[in-house]
């Protein structure tokens, strides 16, 4: 069941209920892998100041919880800081050594999908590959596999072998992993990368959701809790040609120098995507009010982005366009939180033009790249729940949260 709906990257599906209706249609965030130049920049992040009212702490002995652990153990948090590396624009990548001997391979981090993939034959846009013949670990089960995103595809065959994390658990563990032998949109030039980790759930795997996906593999062979969390870093920095802006992938905890202030949690409505659902949309401070599954179209003249506007850099046209307004149902279902993303994502004084940060799709809303990059990201998968605080390096961006008290009743059935 289900297909990838964005390019690989970070994705975060919201069943959305829209106006007074129970209306569910989908809103990913993602960090996706780098466009065809016809593709819109991500829209910036901003949340609101946090209320004096306190989302209570998880308790630390929680199935799936680990806030610390021993150094010398197999889960040590602080060896995970900064393990990746990349931007919004190319994605988020993490070093893996895979096979025996190891062949170190940059991998992709994507909470869209489901697999765990490399490239197993050389390919131009890529630097290095898996070389299976290589590795004495490898082994084959001669099973096709093929993984379409929104925008990518490719094919490849089913395998396992071991993999070890440089700065993630100790240990070595046997994972499930596609080589990918044909492949289409999906490297790209300029890309740091050479595989995919999918760390959805595995209704998304291919072929089927029996394929054990990488991190239940971790969470039974390495015992780690059922939760990992996620820190990213390039927003509103400069694009490092060598992929040195990073962030943190956590897997078994919650790592506290990652975020300040609380962690605001909501339902996971349904396990294949992360999906959580939307209370309210609002633009410009208004409501959109809409009906079961409609999607109003923009009004005639409205600037939809498929042309590149340019204005001279003393102009801040930003300033021209609403601010947008997400409020998500909290662990208490009587208040939500509210994510506010701003038109300005950075400003880069050498460029002159702009690209609007919004475009259609057929099978959802879509938020860009750096909606995530304002926060520190808890998928707690044990307790169903998904937690947003605000992250350090969210600073130069004055990011903050706000709570808001929001009345059951306020939601009505769909007539």
């Amino acid at each position: 069941m289900g297909t990838p709906l964005a390019a690989p990257g970070l994705l975060f599906l919201l069943a959305g209920t829209a106006g007074l209706c129970r209306a569910f249609f989908s809103l990913p965030l993602r960090v996706s892998r780098p466009a065809a130049p016809s593709g819109s920049l991500p829209a910036p992040v901003v949340l609101r100041p946090a209320s004096s009212s306190r989302q209570p702490d998880p308790p630390s002995g929680a199935d799936g919880l680990a806030l610390a652990s021993d150094p010398g153990g197999t889960l040590n948090l602080l060896a995970m800081v900064e393990n990746l590396q990349g931007d919004s624009g190319r994605g988020y990548y993490l070093e893996m050594l895979i096979g025996t001997p190891p062949q170190a391979l940059n991998i992709l981090v994507d909470t869209g999908s489901s697999n765990f993939a490399v490239a197993g034959v050389p390919d131009p846009d890529v630097t290095s590959y898996f070389n299976t013949e290589l590795s004495s670990t490898y082994k084959s089960q001669g099973i096709d596999v093929t993984v379409k995103y929104s925008q990518g595809s490719w094919t490849g065959v089913l395998g396992t072998d071991v993999i070890t994390i440089p700065k993630g658990i100790y240990g070595s563990y046997t994972i499930n992993i596609a080589t990918i032998l044909e492949s289409e949109n999906f490297f790209l030039p300029g890309v740091k990368w050479h595989g995919i980790l999918g760390l959805a759930y595995n209704a998304l795997a291919k072929p089927s959701s029996s394929v054990e996906t990488f991190f239940d593999s971790l969470v039974r062979q390495a015992k780690i809790p059922n939760i990992f969390s996620l820190q990213m870093c390039g927003a509103g920095l400069p694009v490092s040609g060598s992929g040195t802006n990073g962030g943190s992938l956590v897997l078994g905890g919650i790592e506290p120098s990652l975020y300040k202030g609380d962690i605001w949690y909501t339902p996971i409505k349904e396990e294949w995507y992360y999906q959580v659902e939307i209370l309210k949309l609002e633009v410009g401070g208004q409501n959109l009010e809409l009906d079961c599954r409609e999607i109003q179209e923009f009004s005639s003249g409205f600037w939809t982005g498929s042309q590149l506007a340019c204005w001279d850099k003393t102009e801040r046209p930003w300033s021209l366009f609403p601010k947008l307004s997400i409020y998500l149902r909290d662990e208490n279902s009587s208040r939500s939180f509210r994510i506010s993303i701003l038109p300005q994502v950075s400003t880069f004084f050498t460029l002159q033009c702009y690209r609007f940060g919004i475009s259609s799709s057929t099978n959802a809303l879509v938020i860009g790249a750096t909606v995530m990059e304002g926060f520190y990201v808890i998928f707690d998968r044990a307790q169903r729940r998904v937690g947003f605080a605000v992250s350090p390096c969210a600073g130069k961006r004055n990011t903050k949260v706000i709570v808001c008290l929001f009345m059951i009743f306020y939601l009505i059935k769909c007539s």
